[in-house]
Order: structure tokens, then sequence, then C-alpha cells
């Protein structure tokens, strides 16, 4: 059985370049080209949507050095992305660099009708606020039900959230989409992000596969 949703917390950028003699920016570059291969490796195995986690509202607290690199990845590929996947992002896009929030917007528009698998960027998010401020937007509109809340969500429309897969050895979910992940199975790899691959994503498939999913039953 193969998930349709797949959430990544791609860890590990930083500390594959600095284990390299870089700077810990230099590992966001590579990052990228690690997340490509594992889009198109999830796309091949029938994945319907991948959400990735590119930048936490706790980032911020990084160096500023740090964060333009992130930046400057994120406009790049938003910019010249040409492949047949739709790009969506959740977030607090408007508070980012005006240029980067306008990347946003021309990948969005660009790939709108575009049929191949949906990739989900969680940029400049945290899921205690977007839990938050869905509950308010469904409070304000009277209609507090289970229904209203999850389609205020960011996620709201997406398929549920089968799995999720963190990288570079931590154990948490780092305020990574608390609520979708309510029955995700969870998989930790002590790989780093930049050096994942189609077999690593064939693993985690495998894994899935071999899990007894109850859902509290």
């Amino acid at each position: 059985m193969t998930p349709k949703h797949i959430g990544f917390i791609m860890d590990g950028n930083g500390r594959w370049a600095q284990g390299k003699g870089m700077s810990r920016s230099m590992g966001y570059a590579h990052g990228l080209e690690a997340l490509l291969k594992v889009a198109e490796a999830c796309a091949k195995k029938g994945v319907q949507v991948i959400s990735v986690y590119a930048f936490s509202t706790e980032n911020i607290a990084r160096p500023d050095e740090e964060q333009q690199a992130i930046f400057d990845v994120v406009a790049r590929f938003n910019d010249n992305y040409d492949g047949d996947m739709r790009v969506i992002y959740m977030g607090d896009i408007d508070a980012l660099p005006e240029r980067v929030a306008q990347s946003v917007e021309h990948v969005e528009r660009h790939t709108l009708n575009n049929k191949g698998m949906m990739m989900n960027v969680a940029l400049n998010y945290g899921a205690r606020d977007d839990i938050i401020h869905a509950a308010k937007l469904a409070y304000d509109a009277g209609d507090f039900t289970l229904q209203a809340f999850e389609n205020n969500l960011s996620s709201g429309g997406l398929p549920p959230l089968d799995m999720i897969v963190r990288t570079g050895g931590e154990k948490r979910l780092s305020n990574f989409m608390l609520y979708e992940a309510a029955y995700a199975e969870l998989v930790f790899l002590d790989k780093l992000w930049p050096d994942m691959t189609a077999e690593d994503v064939q693993f985690v498939l495998d894994e899935f596969s071999r899990r007894d999913r109850k859902f509290g039953k």
C-alpha cells in the first residue's frame, strides 16, 4: 500500500555542509537537489502529495546569513521550476522578504494546472499558530465544527497525512503539522537530508507497508 500524503522534515542540511568543510549555508542548495530526487521518486511510486518543512516560524532566530541562504534557494527554485508538479505553499508568506513572497506567487500560478504530484512547502510555518488561526476562523464564522476547523487549516483540501519522515537523527516533530500528524506513521532516519536518495524513499515506503494502521481502534 502506497501512502497518499507524506510529510518530510528535511533536517541536517547545515550539519551536512559543516561535515564537508563548508559553511552551514552551503547545505541548503544541496538540500534542494535531494528534495528534487525525493520528489521524483515519490511521484514514480504513486504518492499524491508531499509536504516538506522548509522554514519554521522558529527558524527566524537563526543567523541572518543562514536565513538568506534558505530564502535564496527557495526563490531560485520558484522562479525557475518548470516540471509537472503542482507547487503550493503554507505559512505566513506575507511576512517574508518581498522577493520570496513574489516567487511563491509565481510558482503557485505557474504550476496551478499541472497534473503531476503536489508538493506542499511549509515556509515560515508553525503548526501551533496554524491551529489557533484555523480555530479562530471557524469560531468567527459561527461554524465551529470539526469539518470547518480542518478546512481552515493551511493543509485544508489535502488528503490526510499518512506518514512523516524526519532525517538528521532527531526524533521530534518540531511544530510540523501537529494536528495532521494524529495518525501519521513516523519514521526517523539518521541520514542527513542532502544524502537522501530514491533508495531511501523505497525504504520508507516499504516501512509504511509493514505498519499495522489501527487509527485508535
